[in-house]
């Protein structure tokens, strides 16, 4: 059954339930026949009691477990075997109506999930041969170009092509501020095109997006249960066992050992019976725990089960991967120098006009950093590549070559020798370019630290977490990136098993160790942490191997994580503590004969309300 529906129909038989008793309630005020007010109130039990009734029943023959369900139908039952129609009817009523609010907060938790697949669009605008066709988005093919106009939805993972705009990430990432895109450059399903026209080449398959992968892990996530709901539950079945135990014993022995009449000890059994219910325990978990789970999901934070969610607060070191990670994983010109006679602006006409037809790395960063300062590549005359050398080519009559300076004569690399010194002491890479055997220019390209991993590592280690990290790069470059980010420790030239072995170290001194990391290097160390956490736009192997992944490359969306992880074990410990306390309080207050059956059930129930409505706090950021 839809579970809208289902929220509904519960909702609107535990109404009728309620107009039935209070009907009953009339007709016995003016004196109409107990035949008639019976009636009355046997069709409120059975309306009222159905869904409650059926549940406990059904878990009971399959599972051969007593719950709580079994306990109120019991209780209710007692009742009106004693002649306490209204009191039984009432139990039966708030039971309902709690059951009907119940339903609908765990819902409300359900439909993030919801919402989130109506992002997706079902259709898309495919250019072919220079005509739009629209087309299903589950038949897009890698490759295909897809138009996207503004104000629409993007329907696939892909790459701009042509055009550049502003795009709305905040259904995948949580980011509110719109980001600029532009040639190259990747867009992700679900997020909105806000300002030009882009055409984007299809890069994944619409079954393979992350949006798609989104909505698989927190779907599954919401079936992983948490170490405390587990305890929970595993306990539920042995407490009400003894809870019908000690309702047997609570008939028998005030009636022989204190004197009190029968109608009086069965009375407070059935008391016993309703207040001694599991109900706000049972919902003390589940429901805070599906509602930071969905929190996450809306900020860009995929947690794989509520364990981890759990587990995350309670973390002493975390160890993370320098590449794409710490840094942004792409290298960029951070400083050029060129010699006082040369024009820049010409030199970087040349050389954006042939390392524009280079698909290294470090080409793309030069290509990249002429780009910023107005330069447009246009097509070299002539174009050769000296492998594990560099690249040479002619733009306008005249011959340029860039790479490693042994591609230039040992005598004009004397001007760059004080500079490239210099430069290489900061652990940056130089590419040097010139006219013919002229060197003109030197540029010095790195991988930089994101703008958020300083403030991010700062956070962490003010909660009193040790940071430290585990690379594959040289000796002198990971000192260099763990002194910017001020590190408590770092280990450089590691392996993927070697990257496993730290773990175990980091795990014999601290026991409770998250590593962050995307490549397929570091899929080994992310299984052996206690918590694997991946970045969202790394390798398929990391996603898979991690407990939780993050959307947007962004080590902030960790230290959320944690305190999203803290809010919900307080949350989680605060309705332990009130449910319990509530019960206790009740039990006692019926051995010493102050609560009735109705007041019972109001306790019992408002306190199972309450310890819901405390746990759906947490859909709040």
């Amino acid at each position: 059954m839809n579970t809208k529906l289902k929220e509904h129909r519960q909702l609107f038989l535990a109404l009728t339930s309620g107009i039935l008793i209070a009907i009953a309630w009339t007709f016995d005020q003016f004196s109409t026949p107990t035949y008639l007010t019976v009636c009355l109130f046997l069709f409120a039990y059975i309306i009222g009691g159905y869904y409650k009734a059926r549940e406990g029943i059904k878990e009971f023959i399959e599972q051969r477990k007593f719950s709580v369900e079994i306990l109120m139908i019991l209780a209710a039952i007692g009742a009106a075997w004693i002649g306490y129609w209204m009191e039984g009817a009432i139990l039966i009523f708030i039971f309902a109506l709690s059951g009907a609010l119940e339903t609908y907060t765990m819902n409300k938790s359900h439909r993030e999930i919801s919402a989130l697949m109506d992002l997706q669009p079902e259709e898309a605008t495919v250019l072919k041969d220079g005509v739009e066709q629209i087309v299903p988005v589950s038949a897009l093919n890698i490759g295909e170009i897809v138009r996207i106009k503004p104000g629409e939805r993007i329907p696939t993972d892909g790459m701009i092509q042509t055009g550049r705009t502003t795009i709305d990430e905040s259904a995948l990432t949580g980011e509110s501020l719109p980001v600029s895109k532009q040639r190259s450059e990747n867009v992700f399903t679900g997020t909105v095109n806000l300002s030009g026209m882009i055409d984007v080449s299809v890069t994944k398959l619409a079954r393979e997006t992350l949006f798609q992968k989104i909505i698989s892990l927190v779907q599954s996530a919401k079936h992983e249960k948490s170490p405390s709901q587990q305890m929970i539950e595993k306990l539920e079945g042995p407490y009400v066992k003894i809870v019908l135990l000690l309702v047997l014993l609570m008939m028998l022995l005030p009636y022989f050992l204190l004197g009190w009449s029968f109608n009086e000890t069965f009375y407070r059994a059935m008391v016993l019976l309703v207040v001694a219910s599991p109900c706000a325990l049972v919902a003390s978990v589940m429901p805070a725990t599906l509602s930071a789970i969905s929190n996450g999901a809306r900020q860009g934070i995929l947690f794989k089960g509520g364990i981890y969610l759990e587990q995350l607060a309670h973390i002493k070191a975390i160890a993370l991967d320098k590449t794409g990670t710490i840094t942004n994983g792409v290298p960029v010109v951070t400083n050029v120098y060129v010699l006082n006679h040369v024009n820049e602006k010409d030199l970087l006409h040349a050389i954006c006009a042939i390392e524009n037809q280079s698909s290294h790395p470090l080409a793309h960063a030069i290509v990249t950093y002429c780009k910023q300062r107005g330069i447009e590549p246009v097509s070299p005359d002539f174009m050769e590549t000296k492998s594990g050398w560099g690249i040479s080519g002619t733009v306008e009559g005249t011959l340029w070559k860039i790479g490693k300076p042994d591609f230039f004569p040992s005598e004009c690399r004397k001007a760059f020798e004080e500079t490239a010194a210099s430069m290489s002491e900061a652990e940056q890479t130089l590419v040097f370019a010139g006219k013919e055997n002229e060197i003109a220019a030197v540029f010095a390209i790195e991988d930089t630290v994101r703008d958020v991993a300083i403030e991010a590592i700062d956070t962490m280690k003010k909660q009193g977490i040790a940071t430290f990290m585990i690379t594959g790069d040289h000796e002198k470059t990971a000192e260099k990136i763990a002194t910017e980010v001020q590190l408590d420790g770092y280990t450089a030239n590691c392996l993927p098993e070697e990257k496993v072995t730290e773990i175990k170290k980091l795990k014999k001194q601290f026991r409770t160790v998250a590593m962050v990391g995307d490549g397929i290097n570091d899929a080994p160390a992310l299984a052996q942490a206690n918590i694997g956490i991946a970045m969202g736009a790394g390798s398929d192997a990391a996603i898979e191997t991690a407990d939780i992944v993050l959307v947007k490359n962004n080590l902030s969306k960790i230290t959320k994580a944690i305190q999203l992880s803290k809010r919900l074990n307080r949350i989680v410990m605060q309705n332990l503590i009130f449910s319990v306390a509530v019960i206790l309080l009740l039990i006692a207050g019926n051995f010493m004969q102050h609560v009735s059956l109705p007041l019972g059930v109001i306790g019992h129930e408002g306190s199972t309300i309450l310890v819901i409505l405390n746990g759906l706090r947490l859909l709040r950021n």
